[in-house]
């Protein structure tokens, strides 16, 4: 028969330590439950309703300023993204017909007021030929830069929207936009995929 050694105790300095030991005596329940606990309605609800609706204004001003500033987080999800931020950089750096449409339409509004039908007739013919103009404008921006993105991420890597972006946001005056424009106008904008 083998001699059997003796069963070695662990000492301390053999158990492995952990992180995390018992950092005192547990709670009692009733303890426990008053720290956690809650009221479902606040004790002053007037003042717990002005501080709820500061909060949610302070909220939407942030949210309001990054989405003029071009900001990702605030933005729609079809708005996100350096292909989508292109797209309004090009339009904003160009002279728009659409630009024009707004001021246009009241133009033809106040054409209809007049006594003759043939000038609210002609304003109306005016109005939708020069409507459909900027529309045609619009789609011709979006596949220019459609054309200029595929040429830096490939044409299976574009991003959809362009021309219906490029169709709303050249039909909007310029300080209408939003995002605000971040390029002025006239300068040469060129896509490089950040």
């Amino acid at each position: 028969m083998a001699k059997q050694e003796p069963a070695r105790e662990e000492t301390p300095q053999d158990a492995p330590k952990s992180g995390s030991g018992k950092k005192g005596p547990t709670p009692r329940r009733r303890d426990a439950q008053a720290a956690n606990f809650r009221p479902l309605v606040p004790e002053d609800r007037k003042e717990a309703r002005r501080q709820a609706q500061a909060r949610t204004r302070m909220q939407q001003a942030e949210a309001r300023e990054g989405m003029a500033r071009g900001d990702d987080r605030y933005l729609r999800p079809n708005e996100r993204g350096p292909q989508k931020r292109f797209l309004r950089d090009y339009i904003d750096s160009r002279f728009t017909l659409g630009e024009l449409l707004i001021p246009l339409m009241f133009l033809v509004i106040i054409a209809t007021f007049f006594p003759t039908t043939y000038a609210a007739i002609w304003a109306m013919a005016f109005i939708w030929s020069f409507l459909a103009v900027c529309i045609i404008e619009g789609i011709v921006y979006g596949r220019i830069v459609r054309k200029r993105v595929a040429e830096v991420v490939g044409q299976d890597r574009v991003e959809k929207g362009f021309i219906l972006g490029a169709v709303g946001r050249s039909m909007q005056m310029r300080f209408m936009r939003m995002p605000k424009p971040q390029v002025k106008r006239f300068t040469k904008v060129e896509f490089t995929g950040r």
